[in-house]
This record gives C-alpha cells, structure tokens and sequence, in this order.
C-alpha cells in the first residue's frame, strides 16, 4: 500500500477538532466526531495491508499483532507512566483508586466497559477522567480481534462475497446504533456492536480501491469536496444533545469515505489534505490524541491557577508538542524492525502489560487502605 499525504491530512481533520472540544474552544460542538473519523481511517489502513498481505499470502496473525503493538503500545505506555505519576501526586485517595481500575482496563483494552459502567461521556464530570479517551483504542482493539481472521476467511471465497458480508454487517451495525441509543445511550456510545460499523465504512473503502483505479475528473472532485464538507459539517454542526453514535454519524464517517476514496493530489481536496502543516499534525495525531485528555484534565485539577481559555489552550499546544516528541523518539523507533525485534516487542508487551496491571491494583488497593 503507498503511501498517501492526504490520508494524514485527514488525521489532523479528526485530532484538532477532537482536542478542540475536550479544551472546550467555542465553535467546535461536534469535535468528537474525530474519533468516528479516526475509525474510518483505522478501517481502510489496516485493511488495506491485510488485503495486501492476502493476495500476496503472506498474512500471519503473529505479524498483525506484532504491527498493532509496535503501533499502540509504545506511546500509550508513555502516556499511561507520565499520568500515573501526575495522578499519585494530585489526585484524591478515591479518585486515585478509580484511576487504578482505569489503568487496569485500558491496558486489557477494556476500558470503554469500565467507562460504559461509571461515566457519561458527555456529562461535566468526564472533564476529570485522565484516561477516559481509551475508550476508542479498546474498541479498535476488540474490533481487531475478529476482523482479520474474518477478512482471511472471506478472501477464501473472492471479493464478491466481501463485498456483501462487510456491507450486510455495515448495515447491521447501523441499525444497532439506532436501536442502542433508544435503549441505552451508554453502551450505545461506547461498546462494539454500535461502533464497529464505522470501521467496516474504512474496510469497505480499501476493498474497493484495491480492486479499482481511484478515478478522475469533474465527479471525483465533486465528491472529494463533498467528503470535506461533510467532515467539516459534523465538526461544526452535531453537538452532544444528539444521539451518537446513530445516523448522525453518517456524516463524518461517510465523508471520510468520500475523502478515502476520491481525493488524491490531483483535485482540490487532495491539496488542501496534502498541506505541510496538515500532514505534520496528521503524522503526530495518534501520539496527540493520547496526550491531550490528561495534559486537560490535569490541568482542571491543579490548585495553583483558575482553568481558562488561555490555560486550556497551553495544554492543547502542549499535546502537539509532546506528540512530536513521542512520535519522534519513541513511536518510530519502535516501528523499526532493525531496532527490535519481534521477540522483543512481544516481551516488551507483556512486561510494560504486566507493570502496568500491578500498578493499577495497587493504586486501587492503597485507597481501600487509606
């Protein structure tokens, strides 16, 4: 799969706008729709290399969680020390022990099941959540799981029979959103089976181009436009008195579709997408997404200066700042295959886990003592 500028361009459109809300800028009611972005994007990268790595059979499952862990785990471990040491020092003895179970569940990649049991999304308190925004990365996890020894299975038979199965349970997804919310906003919001839709709108889109030329002229500017449009629309427009997710997010996950699909360096979208500034922000954006809700909170939390607009937005420059660093001192170094090894990642996996679980325990224990 080459390599394409607008896609990380893309990314920016989803983690500004995303951080933006969580500092509670003005204008950018509906910024939490980056994270349905983000799965759209998920869904047709990963997708793309497991259909790559199909047709040229050289899938392995072993080398698909060997990439997901030199992709997630590096930077999340990063983040997760730095807010534990932040949270010994400011927290309460109570808030302390429900950011041990926190921690215990992001690092199973539970953590949009803890959070679906103890926090509204939406509500005032989940402005003091540190590590609330797991939740996605759980669900992108738990997704992964399944998907590709479902897409393994599928390519056995052909394209055709991707095709219908992937969009029969887009479809499906689709329907239990609108059903879920109706029933229960929570799960609706933050558990697989109303979520998992939008990163099959990603898969279906790598299904596509891989088997089809991105196509030009008047109509694929057309639509490419109409892709940023949309995303810009729900970035501006949705806010959180509407059910989401639910046929509301059609419009940022069809509009990344649309983005994926038809912009290219040689229309509009594609340029505007390919900007410098843009493609940096997108190359930092997972780093960015991570450091941006406890750099937030823990700015709320601290004693010395009254949160304000002008603090909310130090801490916002200070997510892109310490993303770079991440990105560029901990994130590509573990993604070079040269610097470590598989045996590596893995042990390093099971340790950082290991570490990670214990010190969420304890935390949670040490309130029962106290």
């Amino acid at each position: 799969m080459h390599y394409r500028t607008e896609i990380d361009g893309l990314r920016a459109l989803a983690v500004l706008p995303v951080i933006a809300y969580h500092a509670g800028f003005a204008g950018f009611s509906g910024g939490f729709v980056g994270v349905d972005i983000f799965f759209v994007i998920s869904g047709y990268l990963i997708s793309s290399i497991l259909l790559d790595e199909l047709q040229n059979q050289k899938f392995s499952l072993l080398g698909f969680y060997e990439r997901r862990i030199r992709r997630i785990l590096p930077a999340l471990f990063l983040v997760l020390a730095f807010t534990a040491v932040i949270a010994w020092w400011l927290l309460l003895p109570h808030e302390i022990a429900a950011f041990g179970r926190s921690l215990m569940a992001v690092v199973v990649f539970a953590s949009n099941i803890l959070f679906w049991k103890e926090s509204d999304y939406f509500a005032t308190e989940s402005e003091y959540i540190p590590l609330l925004h797991t939740w996605s990365l759980a669900v992108e996890e738990q997704y992964y799981v399944i998907f590709p020894l479902l897409l393994a299975f599928l390519w056995k038979f052909g394209r055709k029979p991707i095709y219908i199965l992937l969009g029969l349970l887009t479809l499906i997804g689709i329907a239990t959103s609108e059903w879920l919310w109706r029933v229960d906003a929570g799960a609706n919001f933050y558990l697989l089976p109303s979520r998992f839709w939008e990163l099959l709108i990603g898969a279906l889109a790598a299904v596509y181009l891989k088997n089809n030329q991105p196509a030009a002229g008047w109509l694929t500017q057309l639509l490419s436009l109409l892709g940023v449009a949309l995303v810009l629309g729900s970035i501006f427009l949705l806010n959180n008195s509407l059910p989401f997710p639910s046929s509301y997010a059609l419009l940022p996950t069809l509009g990344a579709a649309l983005i994926i699909l038809f912009a290219s360096p040689n229309n509009l979208a594609g340029q505007i997408l390919a900007l410098k500034p843009l493609v940096f922000v997108g190359l930092i954006s997972y780093s960015a997404y991570l450091w941006h809700q406890p750099l937030l909170v823990f700015a709320r939390m601290q004693p010395y200066v009254e949160p304000n607009l002008e603090l909310m937005a130090a801490m916002a420059f200070c997510s892109l700042l310490f993303a770079w660093l991440s990105w560029r001192f901990v994130e590509r170094p573990f993604r070079n295959r040269q610097r470590f090894t598989r045996s590596q990642i893995f042990i390093f996996a099971a340790v950082g886990s290991a570490f990670f679980l214990g010190l969420g325990y304890w935390f949670a224990q040490a309130n029962q003592v106290a």
